[in-house]
């Protein structure tokens, strides 16, 4: 566990989990693969939120309001590594953050490449002098290599024909092996071993290559047309052979830029087979072939599927008179674009009224070149005459056939005229509410009609650019009925809209446009939507609820209810944005469920206060200094401290109510703890909790009693550490002049109360160095008597056993009550001194603390070295004092066992070493 200011992190543990500090950061190590847990231990009442990030990309970024918070990663992997943060606040000051750095250790396969130098290459690539081997391998920490040739250890300066290094840009990461002067007995099996040191229990990998006179880098090559031209739906096959290389290289197909390969194809070897050939199969294919020797070899192909794709349209009307409109002796020219692949096929004809049409003086056609895609030809009518009036078709086409063609009908007539753009009277202006469905349409006139185009207008003016998004997120959309359908409108859809004739299927001319209002009316939005209010009988109180936005924002009602009653109504002038609600007394009647409804055309608005009595919950404090204790064997205690939140927001608490169940099992057990006098803000408050059976977890639940009733309920659970201090077990020694104290077993009865069965106690040490009348003190915890008692001044009873017994039993044994009010005073309460025998004895003591207490028990050296005191079995309860047992060995059965709610007391383990 590491902890940073009362922050702790924790982690499973694991072969190699080690949290370190490495150049003033905080490190944690783990082995990929495993499983994560770091724990924020968080301090802070009330008891803060948690939240876990991460930087430099995200294994993590959640958030979580449970105590304690675990982030957990399970499998985790190299890139998961990183450094964590949480994050703590409970809304007191700022926010608490600490962070640890997570390294995530591994160790891939090594992998061995061959080359040579490239100045000595020649014809035979391995008969050169000079050859490298590469030993690479991804790790953290950094890797360790060896080499081997065959069975003999390679090294530096072991072999003059070899040298071993790391090239400077890749320092820890490679390790060369060079063979200068290429011999015979180079001619081997080379092994690189990649080794962490074991580090997290990752053991050494290996990768081997034989090197021989023919080993040679890889070749490849297609056996098939480049590039390969197909029709749609067919089955293709693409068929790559290594060609050369040793070893053998393996063969791989791939696409540019990631590319995924077609999900129908199947991969077998060096065969790529792709069956129904799409157009989007199109594009660029390799054959990737590797050995490890030398670069890998790659071939590239062509995929050409034959189609054609977006056939479109426009009419030009003469360039060279600004008119827009066709007239009888001037010029027209009719355009048609289609996209083809292959481009170079693509072939145009036209026809009028169904016939073939050739190229004349008057009837020009043009096509552009094959390299540009999209195609296009032009019909250009020169001197245009009433003949010429007719249906004019754009035929496009493959030159091999093996695709449908696109056809392009466009009329020139005399009611072939531009497009106008109107939008039908009373909606260019269009009001809807949020939720609605509505139709923004623009009326296209003109032969023929084009596409119409829908953008939207920044609000700055109508004639700015059109960069906001459409309600789809697009920047434009298309129409061809020019309506705009809209569904479920909102609030952010409201503005001006454009509707725009485009020049494909139309007119080559200046576009048209028209603008549509929208304006869409929504409720008003209002806060506090929902708030709840504690309050105390007898007080005065306000409501407010505030406007923030609505449209229309004039004649705005409001109406105050009480439930079903009403209180009263108004409407909002324009000076003011919010309406109260004034409670002069509260009373009985009052308590209940306050709304305020603001409304207007749209709808309305609600803010709801729940007026209450009830008290606020408890906030369990979770920072009690040794809050478990271990009083028997079997049973342990707990220390269960809280506040109250804002415990005068509402009447005086009288008592709390506390449950407590065993996790796993449905009964609860309830008690009421009476409350004296007013409970203070942040005040802390004690109730001990004790005969909870090991190692069993509680459900704990705390509910404050007012006179209105009760409050809100928090609950905790407790669980069994199992990693208690030995309050109550004393270690026992031998020393030269001192006989060793015989260990006292009590009794295995479970009801028994404090039993010790280690044998252990407490005993002040006399020999030398020590000196008379030097002591020693023991301190309990601090007990805030008031937690626990129905009275001012309650009873306890404080009992301990004790043995004193020597030569120099000149030693006193005193016990102290210590109490801190304004002052701290010490009262001496019990006194012994002198031989009391070879015995164990019990000693009981009544006191009535008036206040935060403590019990101190003192050792006082005599005059000699023979003789000590000891004690153990050191116990409170609340209430008198029992019949004493009797004064013999403790072997006797103890008193009987108290009750669950009774409080028990452990002892600090700190010797406090002073002279009188």
């Amino acid at each position: 566990t590491l902890v940073i200011n009362g922050w702790a992190w924790s982690a499973a543990i694991f072969a190699c989990n080690v949290e370190e500090e490495r150049y003033s950061e905080r490190v944690y190590t783990i082995k990929e693969g495993e499983t994560l847990e770091l724990q924020c231990l968080v301090t802070g009442h009330p008891r803060p939120q948690i939240r876990w990030t991460k930087t430099a990309g995200g294994a993590s970024d959640r958030e979580s309001s449970l105590h304690n918070e675990t982030l957990r990663i399970q499998n985790i992997n190299r890139h998961q590594g990183g450094r964590y943060y949480c994050k703590a606040e409970n809304g007191l000051g700022s926010p608490a953050i600490r962070s640890i750095r997570v390294d995530v250790y591994y160790l891939d396969d090594p992998v061995i490449t061959i080359h040579q130098s490239v100045g000595e290459a020649k014809e035979q690539f391995y008969f050169e002098r000079t050859v490298f081997l590469r030993c690479v391998a991804n790790s953290n920490p950094p890797v360790h290599y060896t080499w081997r040739r065959g069975r003999e250890v390679l090294s530096q300066g072991s072999d003059s024909g070899v040298e071993i290094y790391e090239p400077f840009f890749t320092q820890g990461e490679t390790k060369i092996l060079k063979l200068k002067n290429l011999r015979p007995q180079d001619y081997a099996d080379y092994t690189c071993f990649s080794s962490v040191r074991n580090v997290c229990g990752i053991e050494d990998k290996s990768a081997h290559f034989t090197l021989s006179n023919r080993t040679a880098p890889p070749s490849v090559k297609l056996l098939l047309d480049d590039p390969l031209v197909v029709n749609a739906g067919e089955t293709i096959t693409l068929v790559c052979v290594a060609s050369g290389g040793d070893p053998h290289p393996s063969l791989k197909w791939m696409r540019p830029d990631g590319q995924q390969l077609p999900r129908r194809s199947v991969v077998k070897g060096g065969t790529l087979t792709v069956p129904a050939v799409a157009i989007d199969d199109g594009g660029v294919y390799s054959c990737v072939g590797s050995n490890n020797v030398g670069n890998p070899a790659k071939k590239t192909t062509t995929i050409l599927v034959r189609g054609l794709r977006k056939g479109r349209f426009w009419i030009t009307p003469d360039p060279y008179h600004n008119d827009d409109n066709i007239q009888i002796g001037r010029e027209v020219k009719i355009s048609c674009q289609v996209e083809a692949t292959p481009p170079e096929e693509l072939q145009f004809s036209w026809l009028k009224n169904g016939r073939p049409l050739r190229s004349s003086e008057r009837m020009v056609i043009t096509h552009t070149d094959t390299d540009v895609s999209p195609g296009t030809t032009n019909l250009d009518i020169i001197d245009l005459k009433f003949t010429d009036f007719g249906t004019y078709t754009c035929v496009a086409s493959l030159r091999n056939g093996g695709t449908p063609e696109i056809s392009i009908d466009v009329n020139i007539s005399s009611t072939t005229v531009p497009p106008e753009l109107t939008v039908p009277r009373g909606r260019s202006h269009l009001i809807a509410q949020e939720g609605d469905t509505v139709d923004l349409q623009c009326l296209v006139s003109g032969k023929p009609k084009p596409i119409i185009l829908w953008s939207r207008v920044e609000e700055s003016g109508v004639a700015a650019a059109a960069t906001a998004l459409m309600p789809d997120g697009s920047v434009q959309t298309e129409s061809y009925d020019g309506i705009l359908r809209i569904s479920n409108v909102t609030r952010e859809m409201s503005g001006t809209y454009r509707c725009q004739t485009s020049q494909y299927n139309g007119f080559n001319v200046k576009p048209r446009e028209a603008l549509i209002q929208l304006v869409v009316q929504f409720p008003p939005a209002v806060e506090p939507e929902h708030t709840e209010i504690r309050q105390a009988l007898g007080r005065a109180f306000s409501l407010t609820c505030r406007l923030l936005r609505a449209h229309p924002a004039r004649l705005l009602r409001y109406e105050w209810k009480l439930g079903t009653r009403l209180l009263t109504v108004g409407q909002f002038s324009d000076q003011r944005d919010d309406t109260n609600y004034h409670v002069r007394a509260l009373n009985r009647e009052g308590y209940g469920e306050y709304t305020c409804d603001i409304t207007n055309e749209a709808g309305a608005g609600r803010c709801t206060f729940l007026v209450t009595g009830k008290a606020n919950p408890p906030e369990f404090y979770y920072d009690t200094y040794s809050a478990l204790w271990q009083s028997r064997p079997r049973v342990y205690g707990f220390k269960l401290q809280w506040t109250q939140m804002e415990p005068n927001a509402v009447d005086r608490i009288l008592a709390y109510r506390l449950g407590i169940r065993q996790m796993g099992q449905s009964r609860w057990w309830e008690q009421e703890i009476p409350m004296e006098g007013t409970i203070q803000k942040g005040e802390l408050l004690t109730y001990n909790l004790t005969e909870l059976i090991k190692p069993e977890s509680y459900l704990v639940r705390l509910t404050p009693i007012t006179r209105y009733g009760e409050g809100d309920s928090t609950e905790r659970i407790i669980t069994y550490s199992g990693r208690l201090p030995r309050f109550l077990s004393f270690n026992p020694r031998t020393r030269a002049g001192t006989q060793t104290l015989p260990p006292l077993y009590l009794t295995s009865d479970p009801d028994s109360c404090f039993c010790d069965l280690s044998g252990f106690y407490m005993y002040i040490e006399t020999s030398r160095p020590r000196l008379e009348d030097d002591t020693a003190r023991l301190l309990s915890p601090t007990f805030n008597s008031k937690s626990s008692s129905v009275s001012n001044n309650p009873t306890y009873c404080f009992a301990f056993y004790y043995h004193m017994y020597g030569k120099h039993i000149g030693e006193t044994l005193n016990v102290f009550l210590r109490q801190k009010g304004q002052a701290v005073t010490d009262t001496l309460v019990w006194s012994l001194t002198g031989n009391q025998g070879d015995r164990w004895r019990q000693a009981k003591v009544k006191i009535h603390p008036t206040t935060a207490f403590q019990m101190v028990i003192e050792g006082v050296r005599g005059s000699g070295i023979e003789g000590d005191i000891a004690i153990d079995d050191v116990a409170i309860e609340e209430g008198e004092c029992k019949d004493p047992p009797p004064n013999n060995l403790r072997s006797l059965a103890p008193p009987s066992s108290p009750h669950i709610w009774q409080h028990c007391i452990t002892l600090i383990l700190a010797l406090i070493g002073q002279q009188r």
